[in-house]
């Protein structure tokens, strides 16, 4: 009997004993759980006859609940019937006017509005893969994005008729259908869309029309930013576009909570972790057009907003505005989203109240993502023995100059200590796939590392540095590559060189970005040379920039110098130049900064202190 009490007094303080060697212990078990839930069904899924997509769970929510509000979009609600039956016109509008069928690409440049929705759902029904422009893009970038993703048709947005017609003919020699988002068009090569919409059928269609779609074929492409100075397409399929919906599941969002989406649809967390997964929970989205922080509380008042999206900026951008009384009056309870710094999440819930923030990691064509479920204030996310043997993945060791790994005797890769930056990189396998990018079998080679840990293995290279501390917390340190992060926007170097050196004046560029106190991500800066007998003509690379590039890919500092740095193989150096950034106390350079629209302007000490001490917003 006595070697029965100590058994079940042993047992008794077991649970305690583990929590006090890892305090979030029951929190790691909730979560895995729900991930555990989550793979159950997506295995569901998979085995399904017909195969069942995002699609069919739209359709079964409109069945189930017709009235419900699905998107609220500026003073009109659409319910979830009203969705199905402008999908349903669009639909037959494409595959009667056009002949789209089932296989073929269609690419929507549009702004955030109901019909981006209506237009996708349309296509889904017909079997096609949608192509998500960035509505930001023009010319070369443009004919580019449409053309490595095999589009037939393109749909654009009223507004962003003009760049459209700048490519026009280059798509009409390509025979491509282009539509407008209007009712009549003058334009030869130019359809116009709403009209006939406006007259098609709202009858349901045949499933019939995507019976050949399964899984694994391709729903959607996302575009990143690639170091060969051109957009990719990320091929995301179906399964990609399941897993990256549940995401609301497993930050606990629920069947009667209200999303606010105002980050473009032409964005994985817009659209996927979003529209999708406000399509898998059956709640009502706030569509917005854009973000604006004057305006956030108030429309978060007026809908009944209750889970919102962000992005780090974003976050700091709130708390940039001004104080007043109703800060804490609101119905938000969760935030989800990714890049805000721990001294703005604290300030955030410090101002705002008790809110959720449930901090993400992942890429759009990646194998791996990271939840900070616990709230770790700064983290991206934790790591779990359960959640590292489904999606193996490690740190290792990066040299930042050679910008390679560092590699053993053996010729394998040196996973780092806890508590060390290292390079990210995650196991593909079966279960951890990586489709890859359309038409770019080198740009998809390049995103893959061989021999990390055995001969043959194949990992994912994610460009990111983050470290893991004791306790399993992974906090985000830089990134590798010729990419950076402003605003929310990934800015590849190479393009934004490539428009730079068009300039009559400039000879070479050097574009990376930059450090900037009190701001998330980096900021563009070029180090320039300039043609021999020739001087910076300070308008003439503003014009440029201003016509050719999205405000957030726009350097903000340009740096003159006699030569560019480059290595024994002709890369151009960056890191050096990066961690100088833009102080003239160091740079005895000639520095500019790009100030409003006054174009470009001599930099000075006191600018330099004015942006340092916040005086000065970028």
């Amino acid at each position: 009997m006595y070697v029965l009490y100590s058994v079940l007094a042993g047992l008794a303080i077991l649970p305690l004993y583990f929590y006090l060697r890892n305090p979030y212990i029951f929190k790691d078990i909730a979560f895995m759980v729900t991930l555990m839930q989550t793979r159950s069904r997506m295995a569901n899924y998979k085995k399904r006859k017909p195969f069942y997509s995002i699609l069919d769970r739209f359709l079964e929510k409109a069945a189930a609940h017709p009235h419900k509000p699905f998107i609220v979009f500026e003073e009109t609600s659409y319910s979830y019937r009203d969705a199905d039956k402008q999908s349903n016109r669009v639909a037959r509008v494409l595959s009667g006017l056009a002949k789209v069928k089932e296989g073929d690409t269609v690419a929507l440049f549009l702004a955030n509005e109901p019909f981006y929705v209506w237009a996708w759902l349309g296509l889904a029904k017909l079997g096609c893969t949608a192509a998500l422009l960035n509505n930001n893009i023009r010319s070369k970038s443009l004919l580019h994005c449409f053309s490595c993703c095999g589009a037939k048709v393109l749909v654009a947005g009223a507004e962003l008729q003009g760049a459209v017609e700048e490519v026009l003919p280059t798509l009409r020699e390509q025979g491509v259908r282009v539509f407008i988002l209007s009712d009549d068009s003058d334009t030869e090569g130019m359809e116009s869309l709403c009209d006939k919409i406006q007259q098609a059928s709202d009858q349901p269609l045949s499933p019939q029309l995507r019976e050949n779609i399964n899984i694994k074929s391709p729903a959607l492409y996302i575009y990143t930013s690639g170091t060969t100075g051109l957009p990719k397409a990320a091929i995301i399929n179906h399964a990609r576009v399941w897993m990256a919906s549940f995401l609301q599941s497993r930050a606990g969002v629920c069947t009667d909570d209200v999303i606010f989406i105002y980050l473009p649809l032409y964005h994985t967390s817009g659209f996927l972790m979003g529209l999708c997964g406000a399509i898998e929970k059956g709640i009502t989205v706030v569509l917005r057009r854009k973000f604006s922080a004057s305006q956030f509380w108030n429309d978060c008042r007026k809908y009944n907003v209750t889970v919102i999206q962000y992005i780090g900026e974003i976050m700091r951008y709130l708390c940039n505005t001004p104080k007043g009384d109703r800060d804490r009056d609101h119905r938000i309870r969760l935030a989800l989203g990714n890049g805000i710094r721990a001294d703005t999440w604290a300030e955030f819930l410090q101002r705002f109240g008790d809110i959720q923030i449930c901090e993400c990691y992942g890429a759009t064509e990646g194998n791996i993502a990271f939840i900070n479920y616990i709230g770790k204030i700064g983290a991206i996310g934790k790591q779990n023995a359960f959640h590292k043997a489904i999606f193996p993945h490690m740190l290792i060791r990066y040299e930042t100059e050679k910008e390679e790994p560092v590699r053993d005797s053996r010729g394998f890769c040196i996973e780092v200590p806890r508590g060390e930056t290292g390079l990210l990189v995650a196991k593909i396998s079966e279960r951890t796939p990586f489709s890859g990018y359309a038409k770019n079998t080198q740009q998809t080679e390049r995103k893959m590392l061989g021999d990390v840990l055995v001969k043959g293995d194949r990992y994912f290279n994610t460009g990111d540095l983050p470290k893991i501390d004791h306790e399993g917390f992974i906090y985000f340190q830089d990134r590798i590559g010729d990419t950076f992060r402003w605003k929310g926007e990934n800015v590849a170097t190479t393009e934004v060189a490539d428009h730079l050196i068009m300039v009559d004046c400039v000879l070479e560029a050097n574009v990376y970005g930059v450090k900037v106190p009190g701001h998330e991500g980096r900021i563009g800066m070029a180090a320039i040379k300039m043609k021999e007998n020739m001087n910076f003509d300070r308008s003439a690379l503003y014009d440029h920039v201003k016509s050719y590039l999205p405000g957030y890919a726009r350097p903000c500092f340009i740096r003159i110098q006699d030569s560019l740095s480059v290595t024994g193989t002709f890369k151009q150096l960056k890191v050096q130049l990066a961690e100088e950034g833009f102080d003239p106390a160091i740079i005895k350079d000639a520095l500019f900064l790009l100030e409003g629209n006054k174009g470009y302007v001599p930099m000075t000490q006191d600018i330099f202190d004015s942006i340092s001490d916040g005086r000065i917003r970028l």
